[in-house]
């Protein structure tokens, strides 16, 4: 049976929905952030890392998004459902699932970051500067570079119902962690098409049930 290493409130909620979409028989070995906000140390026993996802199915062991995703939809989707029909789909479907992680997830951690540097562990005679600094890095450069991707994502979803187009694929349970964070952290109030998406995508009744199981995620 495959067991997914869990860690609270991270990407691996992702696999958890997946699975859930597939009707795909799984257990759940939970981790707990430390106070740091890091993974435990003992996410390193399943793989040198220490990073979650994480995902065993046997005697394998495999990380990174993207890859589990795929892994599961090839070796796990009997019925089809996340079957696309055209070349085109294909295509964009492969995309936005490198996109998510390549593109877009490193210009949020580094907003998350930059945001935080006026607490702890940042020694508090430092906060005041750390606070401006973090402050003026994401006027100058983070918040311009996140405006042209919402814009760039906007466009897109107003056009297509999902990512790879008509049919809901592992694109759009990829891009449900980024588009999360950039909605929870205010950088998706004026965009209706990106909004709709994550109604829609949270009304899946396979969405809810990996909440249930794997617990909220609190992105702000």
């Amino acid at each position: 049976m495959i067991t997914v290493h869990h860690l609270n409130n991270s990407r691996s909620q992702r696999i958890l929905w997946l699975l859930e979409e597939l009707e795909t028989p799984y257990q759940i070995k939970l981790y707990q952030r430390e106070k740091t906000m890091l993974a435990p140390d003992s996410l390193k026993k399943v793989h040198p890392l220490g990073k979650s996802p994480v995902i065993t199915d046997g005697n394998r062991v495999i990380a990174e998004s993207g890859a589990i995703l795929e892994y599961l939809a090839e070796h796990y989707d009997a019925e089809n459902r996340l079957k696309l029909t055209t070349e085109d789909e294909r295509i964009e479907s492969r995309y936005w699932l490198h996109y998510a992680e390549g593109s877009l997830m490193p210009l949020l951690v580094m907003k998350l970051i930059f945001s935080r540097m006026g607490e702890a562990p940042v020694p508090w005679l430092l906060r005041p500067v750390g606070r401006a600094f973090g402050k003026g890095v994401q006027k100058a450069f983070l918040d311009k570079q996140l405006a042209t991707h919402r814009e760039f994502i906007e466009q897109h979803l107003a056009g297509n119902e999902w990512f790879a187009g008509s049919r809901f694929s592992i694109a759009d349970v990829q891009m449900s962690f980024p588009l999360q964070a950039l909605s929870a952290r205010g950088g998706a109030g004026d965009s209706p098409a990106i909004q709709g998406w994550l109604k829609k995508v949270q009304s899946r009744a396979a969405w809810q049930r990996a909440l249930q199981k794997g617990g909220a995620l609190t992105l702000e």
